[in-house]
């Protein structure tokens, strides 16, 4: 349902900007209104020095943020507070599409001729965003939290937990890129903008009512960052102390302090060593986060940080993702598209990511995962990292693959005689692009899963939701490599051709995407050796609930086979 709402609605509502900056006919926004208001404020300037000071227009107080409900703890305040206001925008959709006229029009969109619906819609893309980027993370953190790790019936629920989560978001992905853009387009936005408020809004209450059912998991009242920034100050300030040879030594707080927080301390462990030193007491006798950090802070840092290189190694498969949109679309502008009398929107092979990659979730959780636990007698069939190299594996054969069908289509363009000219159809099927959309889906279904579940699970109890965060950090740097790739590329290769031609032009048939999509497969194979890199060196934590592990490497860690 999120990814239906996030996907189906128009991204422009700006839903919090209309309830904190609403005001009365006449009046005109605050000093603190967002930027580009410059004209607005100059007005008012002028008004107040020729209007008495009755007449002037009345300035409101900005609208206080709704209240969280009182029963609702730590992660779980975040969905209601974030959702509804992101309500209050798709009703307001729902009423710019029906032509209901807002009073509140900026003359800035008059004078380009954009009228007050229109120019609501498209004034603010970011608001939906930056609500999603607190969810995201906690929708998951909340719904694998549900699940008792001391319960060996739970235990085993949980580990199919991130397959079907992800499953539920690509088909919701899937009913809104078919259906509701379907209804958009034959119907009308109003009927497409209603569907996914009334969804909203049944999906707030739902999740209202079944609050008292939840497993509540109170997270502490400290930043996770700032714990995290206290450790690497104080270690930075004690580099040249000598730490205690007794682990024993170092601060750390009474069980019962711990108890009381319903929370439970980790044991010192000797990588990272110098960040124990964040631990070691002086004769400051300060015990201030930025002058003494717990072993426990410590060990949640050691647990946070080790994970940064796997993240680095997912930016480079996210920017693959991004030519799903981009680059795989525009090839298919090129290709014969008439199937019959109906033409095939290029954008529609999208969908064949989504469908792939439904199907491979649940070929994976019901036949894969059996059939590997036998021979691993690992519970997952194969570790976290296994699956997400398998994923690597998978794109290097994406962008071979991608790279062999575009040259198969310059051959075709060439044959024909259409390779100079720009917007000229290749006489070629557009389902030749169909391997690498449905080849994407198979990979998501083995990486973007892991890697999200991989998060999570090597986490700290009290770090979930910024762990998992580190896959919503992965995406948006992956799209911002491929457009750094892409201007780069294209540069490069235009100024050894003299400042003419470069693999990437406007007319796709004069340019050399094959060769493109060579140096993605390089570069996978590249990211896949530093990924084997990491793999060695890297240890897992150990499970608690499972005290066999604990007896198989070091003290609270645990190394699992990788390849």
């Amino acid at each position: 349902m999120e990814s239906l709402l996030l996907r189906s609605c128009v991204r422009g509502v700006r839903a919090d900007g209309a309830l904190r900056h609403r005001v009365q006919p006449g009046a005109v926004p605050d000093e603190g209104a967002a930027p580009g208001h410059g004209a607005l404020r100059q007005q008012r300037h002028q008004l107040g020095r020729h209007q008495p000071h009755h007449a002037r227009p009345r300035r409101l107080h900005r609208r206080r943020p709704p209240r969280t409900l009182p029963h609702l703890h730590g992660r779980l305040r975040h969905l209601p507070s974030r959702n509804v206001p992101a309500h209050h925008g798709r009703v307001a959709a729902v009423a710019e599409a029906a032509g209901v006229r807002h009073r509140h029009g900026g003359p800035e969109l008059r004078a380009q001729g954009v009228e007050p619906a229109v120019g609501r819609v498209l004034s603010g893309p970011v608001h939906p965003r930056r609500r999603h980027r607190r969810t995201k993370p906690n929708i998951s953190t909340i719904g694998a939290d549900q699940f008792d790790k001391h319960e060996p019936r739970e235990r085993r629920q949980k580990l199919s937990f991130f397959n079907w989560w992800m499953f539920s978001i690509f088909l919701g992905t899937l009913f809104a890129n078919t259906v509701l853009v379907y209804i958009q387009d034959k119907i009308g936005w109003t009927v497409g903008y209603a569907l996914p408020t009334i969804g909203l809004a049944v999906s707030i209450a739902v999740f209202t009512a079944g609050t008292p059912l939840y497993r509540h998991k109170p997270t502490s009242p400290e930043s996770s960052l700032a714990k995290m920034a206290g450790v690497i100050v104080n270690a930075v300030r004690k580099c040249r102390v000598t730490a205690p040879a007794d682990p024993r030594d170092l601060h750390e707080l009474d069980p019962d302090q711990y108890d009381r927080k319903k929370s439970s301390p980790l044991s010192h462990t000797p990588n990272f060593s110098v960040l124990s030193k964040a631990a070691v007491r002086t004769g400051a006798g300060s015990t201030s986060r930025w002058s003494l950090s717990t072993v426990t802070q410590v060990e949640e840092t050691k647990q946070m940080l080790k994970m940064l290189p796997v993240l680095f190694i997912t930016f480079v498969p996210s920017a693959m993702l991004a030519q799903i949109n981009t680059l795989f679309v525009k090839q298919g502008t090129t290709l014969e598209r008439r199937v019959g009398d109906f033409d095939i929107p290029p954008a529609s092979l999208q969908g064949f990511v989504t469908v792939s990659m439904l199907v491979s979730v649940v070929l994976y959780d019901r036949l894969f995962v059996p059939c590997m636990r036998r021979l691993t007698k690992n519970p997952r069939g194969i570790s976290l990292l296994q699956r997400m190299g398998a994923g690597l594996v998978l794109h290097i054969a994406i962008m071979v693959i991608a790279s062999a069908t575009e040259r198969r289509r310059l051959a075709v363009a060439r044959e024909n005689g259409v390779l100079d000219s720009r917007g000229t159809m290749v006489p070629l099927s557009i389902f030749v692009l169909l391997p690498q959309f449905v080849l994407m889906g198979v990979a998501d279904a083995f990486l973007e899963v892991a890697k999200i579940e991989f998060f999570y699970d090597q986490a700290p109890e009290g770090m979930k939701s910024l762990g998992t965060s580190y896959a919503m950090t992965s995406l948006g740097v992956g799209n911002f490599l491929s457009s750094f790739l892409l201007s780069t590329v294209s540069r490069v290769t235009r100024r050894r051709g003299g400042g003419h031609g470069g693999w990437i032009q406007n007319n796709l048939n004069a340019s050399r995407l094959d060769l493109y999509y060579a140096f993605f497969a390089v570069l996978n194979c590249a990211n896949l050796l530093v990924f084997f890199a990491v793999c060695r060196m890297y240890v897992y934590n150990a499970d608690i609930a499972d005290g066999s592990k604990e007896k198989q490497g070091r003290p609270g860690m645990v190394k699992e086979p990788i390849v």
